[in-house]
């Protein structure tokens, strides 16, 4: 069976529940169902909602335990709470911002000093995730989904025991489960204060005052959105960074978002490390950290400190280890490998998956990360329970392939299809001030796949017209193709810094999905006067040692 589950092309069989009205094995007083999603994020809810138009009986299991901070929200998941979505609109606001500054240019009669209201942005915001929990409840009723708001664990392989805040048991049992619970940020508890006085991502979106002069501890991309957005708000904001930004991610890009960032007013503290946070008789928080470099202890105060921690080195770290950091941290080597593969090091989250009791299903995870170990079809080591989106070992923490893993497992389930996930060539965008997009592979993975004299990148700078008449900064606009340098030199990657990079990178994706050359993409019109129109202008090779050049008429 376990064999037949993992080889492509072939289609699921539902066996017939062998007691009436309930899944195979189901005792008297559970409730059976033909798939039983635990976690109600994309990823669940689109495997839920699939399945269930498809047929079968379904239920959802969610709870959402409540932050250190106390902050809790309802359906959806971490893109909908307290992550894509708020953290998109934050952007916007702060986007709205610069272009209150412009406005002049362009003959808008606007005062010179318009201030924000954080209050009135967060409530905003907040009712929008509110309307979008309603939604998904509205949604799984009209599917005749089951949802249950329980804290579940399992008890066999194929019975979970669901607790509601109250202390009532419900047992729950399915032919297949699906583990879709996601992950939590990580809290540094190394560091004295850290749980006590700080907070995350969980946390910053239904703040309900502005969080004030705020310290962002860690260079993710999720801190460099949050520390980008503050700073568009008119805070103050300061990222302390400990190695390197946006790791994982093409670092010559990093370093153009950083520097965009620094030149717009987010302060960087690098190579600093916090040892200690405390609270001041005034209600400040008094931060002492570290310069790693020299050794040398500083302190600073703040109103907020945002632990957005993306990796730091695992116990027990083996030097040689293939690993995605650069050759200067200790105990890397040359290779390359994705981090969430990483052995050497842990993700700033943490996987939903301490409380599940997996061991009483027999389900494995990655002894590092904690993480569910799955293979191509998403079926874990015990062949009818899967795992879908973040909570799976060496998944991307990104919403879409969360949501079509999901969906092509609830096919595949049903005999609709045979198709898996493909992993390759996501595409996604980090919404920093400067926006930065991307798909396929960094510069730095390309040649560590493919060898250097086998890699070919194509980049320029270009100015947004839009940027034109307010004379604003666009040094740091630039765009970077990826490609083989043997014909047709197939691009590998490409790397888009600018307005509305998600929307260039998002049409792009295509392309490179399905096989685009150099050539082809020079062959493709721009929609002139765009931003994503450069993408087509590139002609400048990095190896041939020319200037990089401005273009547009």
């Amino acid at each position: 069976m376990a064999a037949a589950l993992r080889a492509p092309g072939v289609r699921f069989r539902w066996r017939t529940p062998a007691a009436a009205g309930g899944a195979r094995g189901a005792a008297a007083g559970r409730q059976g169902y033909d798939l039983l999603v635990i976690g109600g994020g994309s990823g669940g809810l689109a495997c839920a909602k699939e399945a269930a138009q498809l047929g079968k009986k379904v239920a959802v299991v969610d709870y959402v335990e409540p932050s250190p901070r106390g902050t809790r929200w309802g359906l959806g998941g971490t893109c909908v709470n307290v992550g894509c979505i708020p953290k998109k609109l934050m952007h916007q606001a702060a986007l709205l911002g610069d272009m209150i500054r412009d406005a002049p240019h362009y003959g808008w009669e606007v005062p010179p000093l318009v201030p924000h209201d954080w209050k009135k942005m967060a409530e905003a915001v907040q009712n929008h995730v509110k309307s979008l929990n309603w939604g998904h409840r509205v949604q799984l009723q009209d599917r005749k989904v089951k949802y249950f708001n329980i804290r579940a664990s399992f008890v066999n392989e194929h019975t979970v025991c669901g607790v509601t805040k109250d202390g009532k048991e419900t047992l729950l049992s399915a032919e297949h489960i699906v583990i879709a619970t996601g992950g939590r940020p990580r809290y540094p508890t190394h560091i004295e204060g850290a749980l006590e006085y700080g907070i995350t991502s969980d946390d910053i979106f239904w703040l309900k005052e502005s969080p004030g002069k705020t310290l962002v501890v860690g260079a993710s991309y999720v801190a460099l959105e949050c520390a980008g957005f503050l700073t568009g708000l008119g805070l103050d904001a300061t990222v302390m960074v400990r190695s390197i930004p946006l790791r994982g991610f093409d670092q010559q890009m990093s370093s153009l978002v950083t520097e965009y960032m620094a030149s717009h007013g987010t302060r960087f503290l690098r190579g600093c490390t916090p040892s200690r946070v405390g609270r001041l008789p005034d209600g400040q928080l008094q931060v002492i950290w570290e310069d790693l470099a020299s050794g040398k202890k500083d302190v600073g105060t703040f109103d907020t400190v945002l632990w957005a921690i993306e990796t730091q080195p695992a116990p027990a770290a083996q030097p040689g280890n293939a690993c995605h950091v650069f050759p200067s941290e200790p105990g890397a080597s040359r290779g390359y490998v994705p981090c969430l593969l990483c052995p050497r090091l842990q993700c700033g989250r943490v996987p939903e998956t301490r409380s599940l009791h997996l061991e009483n299903a027999g389900v494995n995870t990655h002894p590092n990360s904690q993480k569910i170990l799955v293979d191509a079809g998403e079926a874990t080591s015990v062949p009818h329970i899967y795992a879908i989106g973040d909570v799976a070992e060496g998944r991307p923490e990104l919403t879409p392939p969360a949501v079509m893993a999901g969906k092509l497992l609830a096919r595949r389930l049903c005999g609709q299809s045979s198709d898996l996930m493909d992993y390759d060539n996501v595409p996604t965008t980090v919404f920093t001030p400067l926006e930065y997009g991307c798909v396929g592979l960094s510069e730095e993975e390309a040649v560590a796949r493919h060898g250097e004299e086998h890699v070919e990148v194509y980049h320029a700078y270009y100015k947004p017209l839009e940027f034109t008449v307010a004379e604003r900064d666009a040094s740091q606009c630039y765009i970077k193709m990826v490609c083989l340098r043997e014909p047709p030199q197939l691009v590998l990657g490409l790397h888009f810094l600018g307005p509305n990079a998600g929307e260039v990178t998002q049409g792009f994706a295509l392309g490179i999905k399905c096989g685009a050359s150099y050539a082809q993409v020079m062959r493709t019109l721009g929609i002139h006067p765009t931003c994503a129109e450069e993408v087509a202008k590139l002609r400048i090779t990095k190896r041939s040692g020319l200037d990089p050049t401005v273009t547009g008429c």
